[in-house]
């Protein structure tokens, strides 16, 4: 028998959905049944998402200064609202979970004012927009990478890491081999839909530039936008070496798993899965992510030594190729490197995320929840 329903509420982006995901799977395991509120986006990943069912209600975001379109926003944030009251007042369920992106909003608006226990999931360093709005009305607030007892909410957050999907966590039973001189060398590159484009251009030209010893060992994992596809394949094709590319891999955390690098930006799913498998990193903040979230994600992982980061501004093909060059030659510093990163993850965050959402839905406060913990 389920002990109750627990709502979850994400933007249609992996960074919110991947998280959630963890957590839905850790509730189920103990003994609740899930429901997603997200958007259209996420159906791409709705496929391995654990719930009993997928809502989508109406919302938007208030980013134009035309009055008509925030008119416009202001009536489906309305819409969305009321739409998410009539759900939860049908699921009764015991807690409403928000981790971050615009369609957070009408679930957990209607949630404080049915008197519904609410918390939110912060990935990121810095604190989203959707989530600042939030932050004041729920009675807790879990944190990727923000501080325990800092910030601006210090007595409602509490510090629980990123949880990672299990597929991460199988990952992460696989110890890390390093490439010696001569053998294949596995590249991993992604950057989501509008970071990946960066990579598109500039890696194949820094890969022109290596030496054709190195050039042969590469055996690349690359994420593509549909519209770079046919590029990025005719210069893969015409340095004539082992690429996989595409749009979205479903097996994302087997090719990390088997990676002797990774090159990706910093979200903060991003970082805590190359660290909680372990895999040595070069970060490139995406640039015009906003308050420059990116950078300070990046910059937790490269304290512990995990991985060397460098501003887009800063990064040219021939960096690259430099970058590439030294550690393919260098072994020894990429597993330095890999047991840095592995020291610096979370594997248990979907853990203590699930005690938190228990302990709230519970009535507990979180003074409470912290002195069980320490």
């Amino acid at each position: 028998m389920s002990k109750g329903i627990v709502l979850l509420a994400a933007g249609g982006t992996g960074g919110h959905v991947f998280p959630a995901e963890a957590l839905a799977f850790k509730l189920k395991e103990r003994g609740y049944s899930v429901h997603l509120v997200t958007d259209s986006r996420a159906e791409r990943y709705a496929g391995k998402f654990p719930a009993e069912e997928i809502h989508v209600v109406p919302s938007a975001t208030i980013g134009s200064k035309n009055p008509v379109a925030v008119a416009r926003s202001l009536w489906t944030l309305w819409s969305g609202m009321r739409a998410a009251k009539k759900l939860i007042q049908r699921l009764k369920p015991v807690i409403v979970v928000g981790f971050g992106g615009y369609p957070t909003v009408p679930p957990l608006l209607a949630a404080t004012r049915l008197g519904v226990p609410t918390m939110i999931h912060e990935q990121n360093a810095v604190m989203g927009r959707a989530n600042k709005a939030l932050a004041t009305r729920v009675q807790g607030i879990a944190g990727g990478f923000l501080p325990e007892g800092g910030g601006a909410f210090p007595e409602k957050t509490v510090t629980t890491g990123n949880p990672v999907r299990p597929a991460i966590i199988a990952a992460a039973e696989v110890p890390y081999t390093p490439s010696h001189p001569g053998e294949a060398f596995n590249l991993v590159v992604f950057g989501g839909s509008q970071g990946a484009q960066y990579f598109s251009k500039a890696l194949p030209t820094a890969i022109s530039l290596l030496d054709d010893a190195l050039r042969l060992r590469l055996r690349i994992t690359q994420q593509v936008r549909p519209e770079d596809m046919e590029m990025v394949g005719g210069c893969v094709a015409k340095l004539e070496m082992g690429a996989d590319i595409a749009p979205f891999f479903t097996d994302m955390a087997e090719r990390l798993a088997k990676a002797h690098l990774v090159i990706c930006r910093s979200g903060a799913s991003t970082i805590s899965e190359i660290s909680v498998i372990g895999r040595p990193a070069v970060l490139v903040p995406y640039p015009h992510a906003l308050d420059h979230d990116q950078a300070a994600n990046a910059a937790a992982l490269a304290a512990t030594g995990g991985a060397k980061v460098i501003a887009q501004s800063e990064l040219s093909p021939e960096k690259i190729a430099a970058i590439l060059t030294a550690v393919m030659n260098d072994p020894e510093k990429l597993s330095h490197m890999a047991a840095a990163a592995k020291l610096a993850g979370k594997p248990d965050a979907a853990n203590l995320l699930a005690d938190m959402v228990e302990a709230i839905a519970a009535g507990r406060t979180i003074a409470e929840l912290k002195r069980t913990r320490a």
